[in-house]
């Protein structure tokens, strides 16, 4: 025995209760370039008993993302932290909703030993949405955040926090913990916002990357947009427009994938060429770094984009 403690998963009604009376969506099959292979790696298998020693919840499991047998094969998990219950009900989002319990003290501190233990030189650390705390969980994130200073000097830090919504002084809180790179994701174009992210407002996200770089100017800033909930392909470039307005420097576009048939229906599947095309347009725009594909997320390669991201401002420091 390793002492580790398998979590039960939750039904789907019990993770989404506020879904249970909408209609059911049929899930279209994926089309040959976005299936991937079921994990089964040694190294996966060890990840996953490290986060269940250490009592961690990880996005790539809450949010089921696609990519979790590659990234966790090189023991690359994106925490999640503050619990695994939402307060927010996104109609796109497999994390749970519902009352969240209390914050664990000795979250900072078990993130900061499972860093170690997986040898990460750089980390994303994310969260469930906490409305009913006063400041939104940033403390709890600033305390993650200087937990991975002390321990592991050298490893880069990446967030990707909530709107902090209605929260004031809470961005400062987390810039003042001095991540290298603060993201949060707009999601979607803003006329999809009251169907899919009906708990947020388009431009209060749009105003907390702004804040950052009002805060810092020299911290790395990111955003990610998904496609296939029925947004255009000009309603995508006006997002990319926002977001460079707002000064933010690395953009990610995914595929959205329709987790259950209770969530929001998937308009369509974008083509490879199309993501290409997308991307050639970020990057016309003037974003030091973009990754657009029918499989990217806002942690997939991670540490290896925030390289290029550094050395992209590097270059353009020089011209």
């Amino acid at each position: 025995m390793d002492g580790s403690i398998d979590k039960v998963p939750l039904s789907r009604a019990e993770r989404h209760p506020e879904k249970a009376h909408r209609p059911d969506n049929p899930i279209p099959r994926k089309p040959e370039w976005i299936r991937v292979r079921a994990p089964n790696s040694p190294e996966y298998a060890e990840t996953r008993r490290l986060m269940r020693q250490q009592g961690l919840a990880t996005v790539c499991e809450e949010a089921a993302c696609p990519n979790i047998g590659e990234c966790w094969k090189h023991k690359h998990a994106t925490f999640m932290i503050m619990g695994e219950i939402c307060t927010r009900a996104c109609a796109f989002c497999n994390v749970a909703t519902g009352k969240p319990g209390a914050l664990n003290p000795h979250e900072p501190a078990n993130i900061a030993d499972a860093v170690g233990k997986l040898g990460l030189g750089h980390v994303v650390v994310t969260s469930v949405d906490r409305d009913d705390l006063a400041d939104g969980g940033a403390g709890h994130f600033a305390e993650v955040i200087n937990a991975l200073h002390r321990s592991a000097p050298t490893t880069t830090i990446e967030v990707l926090t909530p709107d902090f919504m209605r929260k004031p002084g809470a961005v400062e809180t987390v810039v003042a913990a001095r991540p290298d790179v603060f993201n949060h994701n707009l999601e979607t174009v803003p006329r999809l916002y009251p169907s899919i992210r009906p708990g947020a407002r388009y431009f209060t996200s749009l105003r907390l990357l702004a804040r950052v770089k009002e805060i810092d100017p020299a911290m790395f800033t990111k955003s990610g947009l998904m496609v296939g909930l029925g947004e255009t392909r000009e309603e995508i470039l006006q997002v990319m427009d926002d977001l460079r307005a707002a000064d933010v420097d690395f953009l990610t576009i995914g595929q959205y994938l329709q987790p259950t048939p209770k969530h929001a229906p998937l308009d369509r599947f974008w083509t490879p060429a199309e993501f290409d095309e997308l991307a050639a347009h970020a990057r016309a725009k003037g974003f030091l770094m973009v990754s657009a594909s029918p499989l990217t997320r806002s942690s997939y390669h991670a540490g290896d984009d925030f390289v290029r991201l550094r050395a992209a401002r590097a270059a353009q420091l020089k011209t």
